[in-house]
């Protein structure tokens, strides 16, 4: 019975309470202790009040409620202000008539705060103000400081100097294509060709009266100097000054003695400085000097006041042992070298000739610096084909062909003296017409003087050089693809596109900042994959490049130093009435007239029926 009524037995002890509230009051020490269903139906509650909640009605409950509600808000509030002024606790007035109360304390607000209570310190309170922090001014040059920072940022994005090649690797990469460099000498002119499997991919031009300036070592004089820009500007004896900064300033040989290494410590107005010429001057900006000068040389480039050892990085791991065991042997103390490419395979012998003469070079140029006035040409780089011949030509080139008497003199002198392994490559040029005709090299460097590319499958590239950067767009054109979805038709065109934009940018010598904008992939593995193929043709690439990551907008953003002018530049000039703009601007607004195919074709009947 008991498992039956256990379900209601808080309903059965409402009954029992309400219905003894009428009856005559039993003290509840008499109640007879039973089953708990018995003991909760026999249970006597006390009578209530009239005042009581059960006889009130349901409206009167509800007022006293709210009632006594607003009483405590109203009483708890007065307690918290008397707390916050006071700090002292009060008892209540409340109907429950026992005294207690909980204190409650209010987080005082800043705006609560009274004006007359903030100077109630005691007398013997000692208050000291902070003077305001100031940021202190950099010390040292602001350049040298960026040019760490881009190092760090460079080390946290991931990116990394490029892997050392197999030998394996080394080799497949020679054997993949078919190097051939063509020389065509016209008058003083001089025109340099570097063919890949028949297809044009580096040129290189020269006059007499304009001959680069890269290399050579002057002993200049300090203009002026801009610590606020930290640079220099020097007379070379150029007509216009070259700008040294502060990034390239040999602080070794500037004595500061523990000084903060700024320009202005270092070079004052009218002193001489021994600089090298790192860019030709381009348009309005003077030639780029450094005063770390370094000697190139065949193998190794010979870095005098240097201490660090360097190999190049596209030998393989093999090379590159068997190289610093010979380095350290013929390496002088206080001077560094920077092992070359071209010193793959080279001997012990043929190394220590190379640094003996880059050695002697740099003594030459002490003692003329000696007695040397300052505005001075100290050290010339050699013409523009033994320059070529000396950086690029080795073992990987098949063969050299050469067109003029004097060039193929020069050229086949120097090669039997540096590297007499390599002259039954020489070739002198015997066939009829121009040797970069029948190599239709006249024919591409036309084609890359235009704005548009076309690629061999249909698509199409657009090249565009603003004054800060150079864009790339790629376009599909006339390339449908072949089957499959438009995922992997977007995806051959941009594979294609990334071996063309290489070839351009070394072709046309595109420096500074590169935005590439290829046509959207939805896969993740296929972004991979155009961004792999566009750094792996950029190996071949000598001139140092660095490609970022890809940005929100999926444009690939990549950098290439700025050696040269271009070959645009070269081959042209700006148009004397835009300037070089490319639009004619009017002072009245113009009326643009349009006219369609259809307009044509009906012109063209028209004029054909009346000939008729």
């Amino acid at each position: 019975m008991a498992d039956e009524e256990t379900p209601s037995l808080r309903k059965r002890f409402r009954i029992a309470a309400f219905s003894a509230a009428e009856e005559a009051p039993t003290p509840a020490a008499d109640v007879p202790v039973g089953k708990p269903s018995v003991a909760f139906q026999q249970a006597v509650v006390p009578p209530r009040t009239p005042t009581a909640k059960s006889d009130a009605p349901k409206e009167e409950k509800g007022l006293l409620r709210r009632g006594r509600n607003k009483k405590r808000s109203e009483e708890e509030a007065v307690e918290e202000t008397e707390d916050s002024a006071s700090g002292q606790e009060e008892d209540s007035d409340s109907e429950a008539g026992d005294g207690n109360h909980r204190r409650v304390r209010k987080r005082r607000r800043a705006t609560d705060v009274n004006p007359d209570e903030v100077n109630t310190d005691d007398p013997n309170t000692v208050v000291r103000v902070r003077a305001p922090r100031e940021k202190s001014p950099t010390r040292g040059s602001t350049r040298l400081d960026a040019k760490r920072q881009r190092r760090k940022d460079g080390r946290d994005a991931g990116r990394r100097r490029a892997p050392v090649l197999t030998e394996a690797e080394f080799l497949a990469r020679r054997e993949s294509v078919e190097r051939v460099m063509v020389v065509r000498q016209n008058q003083d002119r001089i025109q340099i060709a570097v063919l890949e499997d028949n297809i044009l991919v580096e040129h290189y031009v020269s006059r007499g009266q304009s001959a680069s300036l890269i290399g050579n070592v002057y002993l200049g004089r300090v203009q002026n100097v801009l610590p606020s820009m930290e640079a220099a500007f020097i007379d070379i004896g150029r007509g216009r000054n070259g700008v040294l900064y502060a990034g390239e300033v040999n602080w070794d040989a500037a004595g500061l003695d523990g000084q903060p290494r700024r320009i202005e410590l270092a070079l004052k107005s009218n002193d001489p400085v021994l600089v090298q010429v790192t860019k030709d001057p381009v348009g309005q900006k003077g030639a780029r000097l450094t005063s770390q000068v370094s000697l190139p040389g065949r193998y190794l480039v010979y870095v005098p006041d240097g201490s660090v050892t360097g190999i190049s990085r596209k030998l393989p791991d093999t090379e590159r042992t068997r190289l610093k065991r010979i380095l350290r042997n013929i390496v002088p103390e206080g001077a560094g070298v920077i092992v070359r490419t071209a010193a793959e395979g080279a001997t012990e012998e043929q190394l220590q000739r190379d640094v003996a003469r880059l050695q002697a070079q740099w003594e030459n140029i002490q003692s003329k610096v000696q007695g040397g006035t300052p505005a001075s040409l100290l050290y010339s780089e050699p013409d523009l084909a033994i320059r070529v011949v000396r950086d690029i030509f080795n073992e990987d080139f098949k063969k050299l062909i050469v067109e003029g008497n004097e060039a193929w003199d020069t050229i086949e002198e120097y090669v039997k003296y540096v590297a007499p392994d390599l002259a039954d490559r020489l070739e002198k040029w015997s066939g009829e017409g121009d040797v970069f005709g029948a190599n239709r090299i006249d024919e591409q460097i036309a084609k890359a003087l235009d704005r548009k590319v076309y690629l061999p499958s249909g698509g199409s590239l657009v090249i565009d050089r603003t004054e800060a950067m150079t864009v790339v767009d790629v376009n599909t054109g006339k390339f449908i693809g072949q089957g499959g979805n438009l995922e992997e038709t977007v995806t051959k065109n941009n594979l294609e596109a990334a071996e063309e934009i290489v070839r351009q940018l070394r072709l046309r010598d595109i420096g500074g900042i590169i935005v590439i904008d290829f046509i959207d992939m939805v896969l993740e593995t296929n972004r991979d994959m155009v961004l792999r193929r566009l750094v792996e043709c950029l190996g071949r690439d000598r001139t140092k490049h660095q490609v970022a990551e890809v940005s929100t907008l999926g444009l690939v953003q990549m950098t290439r130093k700025r050696i040269s002018s271009g070959l645009l530049e070269t081959f042209s000039e700006s148009c004397e009435h835009c300037n070089g703009r490319g639009v004619k601007v009017f002072s009245e607004p113009v009326d643009h007239k349009h006219s369609d195919r259809r307009g044509k074709r009906e012109s063209t009947e028209a004029t054909e029926v009346e000939t008729v």
